[in-house]
């Protein structure tokens, strides 16, 4: 029998479609499935079940000239032959021919396997890459790392991990939404396509982490690839007009060396990661043993902290902040941690690992109130600046904590000052706005810190309302003698007054960086040339000193 025909009654001899290489399939004049061949069957699956409807299997029947194609069919008893464009938007021909019973289909094998070879590379593609970035996953950089592990012969051929972990992206993730952060995550996915050498394979494994993985290359090749990766994130980027800094640390462990299996491999590369994070970001570290014990260390520095509050080990330290007439006009209070075992811990190290474990609301609710309590103690005349941590900021509980610790303490709230920095106000929400403009109603007086490095958009100025800006260290570092650090310094001071607010310059060291801002007319200087940080007891006889010496010069005028 040849296609196209049927037998009386419009049913295919059984067994015949089961034995013809065609694509048919046989509906009665209700349009439903009665006969199906094998190897159609085959590809399309379950749709082809019999009873079901010929516009469950091929819904393109259902309109245009399709339908009129199966109209002709059905009632005149005319054959034709289309080309249907399928929902994966390809073509397939189909042939459709009358019989005594109904109609039948004969669909195009060629062009029918075409497109199933092409749906199964697909969904293969999909299963094996992710879908935001493009990368290869997390399962082929398991598969991989499976396979260049395997001993061959007994040889094992020198290959390279590197982890690679995204600097301050939760920051850009959570104040800009999770938009931004996708259209991040792909430039970021761009830059290290972009420093991978011939044979290296990228991978996006979570969130924001990725990965490459070098075979058969020599070390040196790997960390030449990290440097050239966190050098590619140094560069901003541009997103809806505004550049976001968002650095790479890269961890680098070699099998097999490092680890024979793929899980041991990633545990070293990961703790080498560990290390660039600890050593300040934006660098590349390769694991060495050594890293173990350090590792092991912060981790009973986690668990530690949170007793720390219960066990009085945290402590405050204070800064001065100084008039260019040498005046003493309050202080900056510092935390810092006292551990038993360890000795005197710095914030650097302590307060990423409390922003971590979800700690800071609790930690920055006791250093404000600490603060606050001993600067009562000080002449009423002296203000106090406390630093926010982005946590504290989005936690939505600040301002009820601020009106609480003013009302426990009993200070005036034009005595405090609040610091915080601008990768907590990326986005300007009405969340955002409200803390600010609550906190000015209050009375507080809110300082931008850090101003100069990062973000730096001038909107900030316009929409929050700063009462004060701070001058980052780095551009004060070197200010009395180049001429680029002059110019921005003097611009930042120039445009702050502009504004109305008070310019604070920040690690000021030496008697030359302090002449050259005073002479600019910055309002209050800040650093160890000035004041070195101090206990709060010697704040105290500090700022007793500070009180009666200003006294003294009232009486005098």
């Amino acid at each position: 029998m040849r296609a196209g025909e049927v037998a009386d009654g419009g049913l295919v001899p059984p067994g015949l479609l089961d034995n013809t290489r065609e694509l048919v399939s046989i509906y009665d004049d209700k349009l439903t499935l009665t006969q199906c061949g094998a190897r159609l069957k085959t590809l399309r699956g379950d749709r082809m079940s019999i009873g079901a409807s010929l516009f469950d299997i091929y819904p393109e029947f259902a309109t245009g000239e399709a339908r009129k194609a199966l109209d002709r069919a059905l009632f005149a008893k005319a054959p034709a032959i289309l080309n249907l464009a399928t929902a994966s938007k390809r073509e397939v021909e189909v042939r459709v021919f009358p019989t005594a019973a109904g109609i039948g289909l004969i669909e195009s094998a060629e062009v029918a396997m075409v497109s199933a070879e092409a749906d199964h590379s697909k969904l293969l593609h999909q299963a094996t890459h992710d879908v935001l970035t493009g990368l290869q996953n997390r399962q082929r950089l398991s598969d991989r790392l499976k396979e260049i592990l395997a001993t061959h012969n007994g040889v094992r051929e020198r290959s390279a991990l590197l982890q690679i972990d995204l600097d301050d992206f939760k920051s850009v993730n959570d104040t800009l939404g999770h938009g931004t952060g996708d259209a991040l995550l792909k430039l970021a996915a761009n830059r290290i396509r972009g420093v991978l050498q011939e044979g290296d394979s990228a991978y996006r494994y979570a969130g924001d982490e990725f990965a490459i993985i070098q075979y058969g290359k020599d070390p040196s090749e790997a960390e030449s690839v990290a440097q050239a990766l966190v050098d590619a994130f140094k560069a901003p980027f541009i997103i809806n007009e505004m550049p976001l800094f968002v650095g790479a640390s890269v961890g680098i462990a070699f099998g097999p060396q490092h680890g024979g299996q793929g899980e041991e491999l990633m545990k070293a590369a990961d703790i080498a990661l560990y290390a660039a994070k600890g050593d300040g970001r934006g660098c590349a570290r390769v694991f060495n043993r050594s890293m173990l014990l350090l590792i092991e260390q912060r981790e009973n520095l986690r668990r530690s902290l949170r007793l720390a509050l219960e066990r009085q080990e945290l402590l405050l330290e204070y800064q001065p902040m100084l008039r260019s007439s040498g005046q003493v006009v309050g202080f900056e209070a510092l935390v810092r941690w006292d551990h038993p075992e360890v000795g005197r811990i710095t914030p650097n190290v302590f307060i990423p690992i409390a922003e971590a474990d979800g700690l800071m609301e609790e930690i920055g609710r006791w250093v404000l109130e600490e603060a606050c309590r001993q600067a009562m103690t000080w002449p009423d005349s002296l203000s106090i600046a406390v630093n926010l941590s982005p946590a504290q900021f989005l936690g939505g509980t600040l301002t009820d904590v601020v009106a609480q610790v003013i009302d426990s303490t009993g200070i005036r709230a034009d005595r405090i000052e609040l610091e915080i920095t601008e990768s907590v106000l990326l986005e300007e929400t009405v969340d955002n706005l409200d803390t600010l403009n609550t906190l000015n109603v209050l009375g507080i007086r809110i300082s931008l810190d850090d101003f100069g490095t990062r973000y730096s958009s001038l909107s900030y100025l316009k929409n929050f309302p700063f009462d004060s800006l701070k001058i980052d260290q780095y551009f004060i570092r070197d200010v009395e003698r180049e001429r680029k650090s002059q110019t921005i310094v003097r611009t930042i001071i120039g445009m702050a007054h502009g504004l109305d607010m008070i310019v604070t310059a920040e690690g000021v060291e030496t008697a030359p960086q302090a002449q050259w801002l005073i002479n600019e007319g910055c309002d209050l200087l800040q650093g160890h040339h000035l004041g070195q940080v101090m206990s709060a007891e010697k704040a105290r006889m500090y700022a007793s000193k500070a009180g009666a010496s200003r006294r003294r010069r009232e009486r005098i005028n």
